[in-house]
């Protein structure tokens, strides 16, 4: 099984496809986009929307690897994320999806 690192580093390697492939089964809510991988989340309302937002802020600073963020809708949150010095996707993707992964769930 391919590992997730515990923080992000910089000038991580691009991940391999059967890399990928093995940290994408270990991410169910999260889909590949090309060179990114993207989630989508309704949460209750505005206010609890841009609580997650912040967050994901907050985790993203201390990782220092940073996504795209949107608010749609209201209380529609997407996140995705890519290793831009990479051009792809590395581990440090996963580190974050996990971080957002268990923002998520406390919500």
């Amino acid at each position: 099984m391919t590992h997730v690192p515990n923080h992000a580093r910089h000038g991580a390697p691009r991940l391999s496809e059967d890399e990928l492939r093995a940290l994408l089964a270990q991410f169910p809510d999260w889909r590949r986009d090309g060179d990114s991988i993207e989630r989508r989340v309704e949460v209750r309302d505005f206010p609890a929307a841009l609580r997650l937002l912040n967050l994901v802020g907050e985790a993203a600073e201390r990782e220092n690897h940073h996504p795209d963020l949107a608010l749609t809708g209201g209380n529609k949150v997407i996140f995705r994320l890519s290793t831009h010095d990479a051009k792809g996707l590395t581990g440090n993707d996963f580190v974050l999806a996990r971080e957002i992964d268990v923002l998520v769930a406390v919500g």
